[in-house]
């Protein structure tokens, strides 16, 4: 062996094999091969009333009116979190506001309070399978409700309404698209 070489330690190829790491990370990347990047455009903090009213439709039905005085018509509009597992879907006049940026829902910034005093109507969407097999009955609807959207910026910096259907950490969004 040359005088001025060193045998390899185990430390210098751990080193080789965790840079060969990183450099096959980067390289899926940016292949299109590595984990899903979501990029947060934040919190909305900065939502208008003006741009809140207005109609916003869901694909199954749904619409709900809000009018720029706070008012609101809600029709067919489902439960959100939990509820939407009970089936039912409600309608009826309502009442709504923009809040203050704060944590008023599951995601920090402004969110929309949209308050149904007393339903006028009522649907099922399914009578849903439980768990072994047989046919439940959908639950009874409420006779008042909250919904909170929360609000976020689609990729033209358009606003999108939105709640959270199922357990909320499952982060399946119902989202309202305004309708232009």
């Amino acid at each position: 062996m040359p005088e001025n070489s060193r045998r390899r330690t185990g430390g210098t190829v751990l080193r080789t094999l965790l840079t060969c790491g990183i450099a096959v990370a980067a390289l899926l990347n940016l292949t299109g091969c590595g984990a899903p990047v979501h990029v947060s455009r934040g919190p909305v903090q900065d939502a208008r009333p003006s741009q809140i009213s207005g109609t916003w439709r869901y694909a199954e039905g749904a619409e709900v009116v809000l009018r720029a005085d706070g008012t609101a018509e809600v029709t067919m509009l489902d439960g959100q979190e939990a509820d939407y597992d009970r089936d039912w879907r409600i309608s009826g006049p309502a009442t709504w506001e923009l809040t203050a940026d704060q944590p008023a829902g599951r995601t920090p910034g402004q969110h929309v309070r949209l308050y149904l005093p007393e339903r006028e109507a009522a649907e099922w969407r399914a009578t849903a399978e439980a768990w072994d097999g047989t046919q439940r009955e959908a639950a009874p609807p409420p006779e008042a409700y909250t919904w909170m959207f929360e609000l976020r910026r689609d990729e033209d910096n358009g606003l999108e309404l939105y709640f959270y259907i199922g357990h909320w950490s499952d982060r399946v969004t119902y989202v309202l698209e305004k309708e232009a």
